[in-house]
This record gives C-alpha cells, sequence and structure tokens, in this order.
C-alpha cells in the first residue's frame, strides 16, 4: 500500500478502537454501575500519566526546557478552566437532564489528544512504514483502556452508552485529520507545539473533574478500588514511556 492508505487505514483503525466501549453494553446494570467508577479512576491516571510521561517529556524534547513550554502547558490548563466555566453556566440554563461539562470536555481533550497522535503518527508513516506501524501499535496500547475510562465518564455525565459510544468514535476522527494533515503539509508541521497545551488540558480535566468524584465515594472499598484504578492508568502509562 502508498504511505497515504497505511496513513488513512491507521487514523480509521484509531477511531475504531473507541468502539471497545461496546464491551460494557453487555453488562448488566448494575455491573456497569460497578464498572463506572473505576473507569473513571483509570482515565484520571491514564490523562495524568499521558500528560507527565509522554506529552511533557516529547514536548521537552522538541522545544527544549524552555519557558515556552510550560507556558503551554499553563495555557493549556487555564482554556479548558475557561471551557468549563462556559459549559457550568449552559448547563445552568439548560433544560434538566443536560449532560454534564466533564463529557464534553473529555471529547474535546479527546479529540485534540488524537490529533496530536495523527500528526506524530502521520510523521512516523512518512518516515518509515515500519516504523509508522510500530507507533500505531504503542500508541493503541494506551488508547483502549483510555477510550474505555472515556466511555466510561460519558455515561456517568449522563450520556446513553449508545450516545457517548458513537461521540467516542467520532472523536477519534481528528487522528486521521491529523494524519492527512501531515502527508498533505509535509515537513511544514510543527506539532511540538501543541503538545504542551495537551498536557495542560490532560491534568485539569484529571485533577479538577475526575478527581474529585473518586474522592467523594463514602465507602472504603470503593475508594480502595478507584485510587488502585488511578494508580494502574498512572502505572501503565508509566511502563509505556520506559518501554517506548
Amino acid at each position: 500500500m502508498s504511505v497515504l492508505a497505511w496513513i488513512v487505514v491507521a487514523g480509521l483503525s484509531m477511531s475504531a478502537l473507541a468502539l471497545v466501549g461496546i464491551v460494557t453494553l453487555l453488562l448488566s446494570r448494575r455491573n456497569f454501575d460497578r464498572l463506572v467508577m473505576p473507569l473513571v479512576a483509570l482515565a484520571a491516571g491514564a490523562l495524568i500519566g499521558a500528560a507527565v510521561f509522554h506529552l511533557l517529556p516529547d514536548a521537552v524534547a522538541g522545544l527544549g526546557n524552555e519557558p515556552t513550554v510550560y507556558g503551554g502547558f499553563a495555557l493549556g490548563f487555564v482554556v479548558f478552566l475557561v471551557l468549563e466555566q462556559f459549559l457550568h453556566w449552559h448547563h445552568c440554563h439548560s433544560p434538566p437532564g443536560a449532560h454534564r461539562p466533564v463529557g464534553y470536555l473529555i471529547l474535546i481533550a479527546d479529540g485534540l489528544h488524537n490529533l496530536i497522535d495523527g500528526l506524530a503518527i502521520g510523521s512516523a508513516f512518512l518516515v518509515d512504514v515500519r516504523l509508522g506501524i510500530v507507533t500505531w501499535l504503542a500508541t493503541a496500547a494506551h488508547e483502549i483502556p483510555q477510550e474505555l475510562g472515556d466511555f466510561g465518564i460519558l455515561v456517568h455525565s449522563g450520556w446513553s452508552p449508545r450516545r457517548a459510544l458513537l461521540y467516542n468514535v467520532i472523536s477519534g476522527l481528528p487522528f486521521l485529520a491529523g494524519g492527512l494533515a501531515v502527508y498533505v503539509l509535509a515537513d511544514t508541521v510543527e506539532t511540538a507545539m501543541l503538545v504542551p497545551f495537551a498536557a495542560g488540558s490532560f491534568v485539569y480535566i484529571a485533577a479538577a473533574d475526575l478527581v474529585p468524584q473518586i474522592t467523594a465515594q463514602e465507602r472504603a472499598r470503593e475508594k480502595i478500588v478507584s485510587t488502585a484504578s488511578l494508580l494502574a492508568g498512572l502505572a501503565l502509562l508509566y511502563g509505556l514511556a520506559v518501554a517506548g
């Protein structure tokens, strides 16, 4: 296949990974409810881990240990703070049953994350198809638990499982857009500038929206399970960073 064909296949396949959430539709409501908070905690750990172990080091490697990197991180954090304030305002003026803002924030952050991954993996395919495949596999390894966690967050935020699954798939489409952009623009794309911004958004969502949900649990067993899930997300992303 041509390089363009590889990029298209990789992009569509990454979006299809969001369908892993369909596994949760096979569970009873009771069992699914038990699974939601551990998934939320897993996503919190994965978001923090992606920011700390992957995005920030990549940004420093690409831009140097410069204030620009940390300014981009702070900008991502503040922009998502402002976004959430707007969504909270909109939510307060919406009919009962409207979705909680964190669901929209997850979709925005996941879309940005997938765009950055698409840019990076598209670049890898341009260098060598085999390198592109290896990079895709490494990315997919941390996308699967993150997609499960994102699906759980959307449902916990008030989305129906089927609607959450659909929008989770849609949020994966920027991956293909990023890959195609690299192919069209070739060497003129500078992905490093987006990386610290994404890291800031990931940390904001984890710290401001997800961790408070974990700490609000009342039963000791639930707290232990959620904390273990968060640590598992961190450990998985750390392990991928070390292995890479």
